[in-house]
């Protein structure tokens, strides 16, 4: 895919709203502007979030989905986060796959995939509700075919942030956009300034995330990264590229590390951003107070390869599946996507 990644929509969305703060079922249409009141909650307080999850096309045809329970999960807790209706699993299950039933044909072969994007919004109409959740909400989901993330695999800029947070403290693990939006002005500078590609937040010397992926450090036998806590998003891939690497013998670290000890192990070691957009994208230097710092030879390293690929090859079917985390996605009968389910 030479567009920019997730600008190309595919033709069929998904989606649900609230009556009474109980969502009404879902139907399948083509993808339309939304139909929102100018004084919408979402617009004013930020009451929305979402997901982002990959439907892959195997070398067998078949399209699967890949730890579609966990990205639901995640999604009903970031719905609670911001005091939005919570939507039923089995209605988020059903959605995300009509999604990518209705857009089969629009799945593309590896490295590509249908990227799937859940989201949900408050649309009570007043401007007057800042301290009050919207009641209402509308949920749907988009579908967009995708290449890489970062194009041509090639190692990436990271800018070290060592004073500013990405996301307020307890609100690290919430997929909601002001996340997003409070680390933009952030990486812009980095951009300008550094040539960055992508911030690291390591607030007080902690190295947490990036702007918008989990971060881990490898060498022969280890991968090191953050351990879990409030402060940034437990991501799926990361702990699926857990589970492959201890799988594939090396010695998995979740702990606190320090930005000093990152410039230690930078010129001998490899480094990589984990992400669902990213997959695994390796880091070629560092920028730490001005300072630029090669991460191993400048290149993508041979072990983030080896465990982006054996990623890669699980999500298509090519390896075996040993945590059950893909399911197939069936066309509906007759070949056309079910329309609307009651």
């Amino acid at each position: 895919m030479r567009e920019t990644f997730g600008s190309v929509l595919a033709a069929t969305m998904v989606s649900s709203r609230t009556r009474e703060g109980v969502f009404e079922p879902w139907r399948a249409h083509p993808v339309e502007p939304l139909a929102l009141p100018p004084a919408a909650h979402a617009l004013h307080y930020g009451s929305a979030c979402f997901e982002g999850l990959k439907a892959h096309r195997g070398g067998d045809g078949l399209v699967r989905l890949f730890r579609l329970s966990d990205h639901v999960e995640r999604m009903q807790a970031s719905a609670a986060a911001v005091c939005l209706p919570v939507p039923d699993g089995e209605l988020l299950l059903a959605m995300i796959h009509a999604a990518v039933q209705a857009n089969l044909d629009e799945v593309p072969a590896s490295p590509g995939a249908l990227y799937l994007r859940p989201t949900l919004i408050g649309v009570d109409p007043s401007i007057g509700a800042a301290a009050t959740p919207s009641q209402e909400a509308l949920l749907f989901v988009l579908a967009s075919p995708v290449g890489d993330y970062f194009t041509g695999r090639r190692a990436l800029t990271l800018s070290v942030e060592t004073e500013l947070p990405r996301s307020t403290p307890h609100f690290g693990t919430v997929k909601a956009g002001a996340n997003y939006a409070m680390a933009l002005g952030v990486i812009q500078r980095a951009k300008v300034e550094h040539g960055a590609d992508q911030v690291l937040f390591a607030p007080g010397g902690d190295v947490q995330e990036t702007g918008a992926s989990n971060f881990v450090l490898l060498d022969d036998s280890r991968l090191v990264t953050k351990a879990l806590d409030r402060s940034f998003l437990h991501g799926i891939t990361r702990d699926s590229l857990l589970h492959i690497a201890r799988d594939l013998g090396y010695a998995v670290e979740e702990r606190d590390i320090s930005v000093d000890e990152l410039l230690v192990w930078a010129p001998r070691g490899e480094a990589a951003l984990v992400g669902t957009a990213a997959v695994m994208s390796g880091v070629g230097s560092l920028v730490h107070d001005g300072a630029r710092v090669q991460v191993g030879d400048g290149e993508v390293g041979p072990n983030t390869t080896r465990l982006r690929e054996t990623l890669l090859a699980v999500q298509r079917g090519e390896e075996p599946d040993r945590w059950g985390w893909t399911e197939p996605v069936a066309a509906a009968a007759g070949g056309r996507p079910q329309a609307e389910r009651r």
